[in-house]
């Protein structure tokens, strides 16, 4: 593949080295990346990022994990334990914009490279630190797993159905958004540092992002002190926004003011519930959720999902296929909006992969590199970076540093 020129995506030229590991670091280098970066992802020689183990399924030697949060980087295998792995560490650090990394506290500091190192020799720098629990308070030092944080956070808490188990999320759905605030919070540190402000240190985590991910229930809690229930399927706030079966399955079906659901009434053939108090407005609808729940239920099972989508969708009221995952890689939208994309890799020909979920008319994001094998750009990358030779490589490499 081509490598990054100057004029791809907004954030070419832009030096990232990545630390990091498992999902909400690499998931923020790989944005990044996307948006032009040149990414260097730092692995251990031998092993690499965890991911690379986590399987079934596998293309070849390549787990399916790894591939999916680890395109357009280029991977070099150093060993961190050893003196001279963290001399060119340090080294890489200097010339780097953006430094992600999710060691446990003080590792970097260890190493002779923490934001003490950077202020003093790469002021640039904007350092954005991974943790399970913040810098701060009784679990700082502790390390953070997705699960858990569903747990702590009480995202679990209000997931599931209502008589029911408290339910994690399907996804590591923690991970990936501490990854997008990481992302975030860089693109702002670089605005800032454009305007003149120097590097910064960014600490992200995903005990407070778990709970920002609570959004507008943590509010209802603040604001009523009550604690949040489980709906299932539905919402706390509105009715009817949930799933309802129907003759020969189920559909979602989201009503989010009182005119759609007087459209809606009028489509299932019960004009009179947008006229009944106990209906007429959402937040009576709440109040009787159960009531409204039961009489919808009886009026849908009378015709088949796709007949009421058809008729639902033409009156203007949102609602939906309830898809499994292959249905949803497959549909048309997914097509139309290119998030399925082949990806040539050097290892294992094409490989089938999510699409870049969002565009940029003049500077647009573009795939330019498949996910990295272990230590594929190793001596690409210290000569480019720092002018190695093939012999100081070859020594490099007999002392087990790359």
């Amino acid at each position: 593949m081509a490598a990054p020129q100057a004029t791809q995506g907004a954030l070419a030229g832009l030096k990232v080295l990545d630390l990091t590991r498992i999902l909400a670091g690499p998931f923020c280098a790989m944005q990044l990346g996307d948006l032009g970066a040149d990414v260097v992802k730092i692995e251990n020689p031998g092993a690499g990022d965890d991911t690379r183990g986590w399987g079934p399924p596998f293309a070849g030697a390549e787990s399916a994990y790894f591939l999916g949060v680890n395109r357009n980087k280029r991977s070099v295998t150093l060993n961190l334990k050893s003196a001279r792995g963290q001399e060119i560490l340090r080294e890489l650090i200097r010339r780097a914009d953006v430094v992600i990394e999710n060691f446990r506290a003080g590792t970097l500091d260890k190493w002779g490279c923490g934001r003490a190192f950077m202020a003093k020799e790469s002021p640039q720098v904007i350092h954005c630190t991974i943790s399970g629990y913040g810098s701060r308070g009784p679990k700082a030092k502790l390390p953070g797993y997705d699960f858990l944080l569903q747990a702590e956070s009480g995202l679990m808490s209000i997931t599931g159905a209502a008589d029911g188990d408290p339910v994690k999320y399907g996804v590591a759905i923690v991970d990936v958004c501490t990854g997008m605030y990481a992302t975030i919070c860089i693109l702002g540190a670089l605005n800032a540092r454009n305007a003149g402000a120097p590097g910064q240190h960014i600490d992200v985590s995903l005990y407070t992002t778990g709970l920002s991910m609570l959004a507008n229930v943590a509010s209802n809690v603040l604001v009523s002190g009550k604690p949040a229930g489980r709906y299932g399927n539905g919402h706390p706030s509105i009715v009817p926004y949930s799933t309802y079966r129907c003759a020969d399955g189920d559909i979602a079906i989201a009503v989010g003011n009182d005119v759609q659901f007087e459209h809606f009434a009028r489509t299932v053939g019960h004009p009179e519930w947008s006229k009944d108090e106990r209906f007429s407005r959402n937040r009576d609808r709440v109040v009787n959720r159960a009531v409204i729940d039961e009489l919808i239920l009886a009026a849908l099972t009378k015709r088949k999902a796709a007949e009421w989508i058809e008729l639902l969708l033409a009156a203007g009221v949102p609602c939906g296929l309830i898809n499994n995952a292959i249905d949803a890689l497959a549909a048309p939208q997914t097509e139309a909006m290119n998030m399925v994309v082949d990806i040539p890799h050097p290892a294992i020909g094409n490989y089938r992969s999510l699409g870049i979920p969002f565009d940029l008319s003049a500077t647009p994001a573009t795939i330019r590199r498949p996910a990295p094998t272990l230590g594929q750009h190793t001596d690409e990358v210290l000569a480019e970076y720092l002018g190695f030779g093939q012999d100081e490589l070859q020594r490099l490499r007999e002392a087990a540093v790359i």
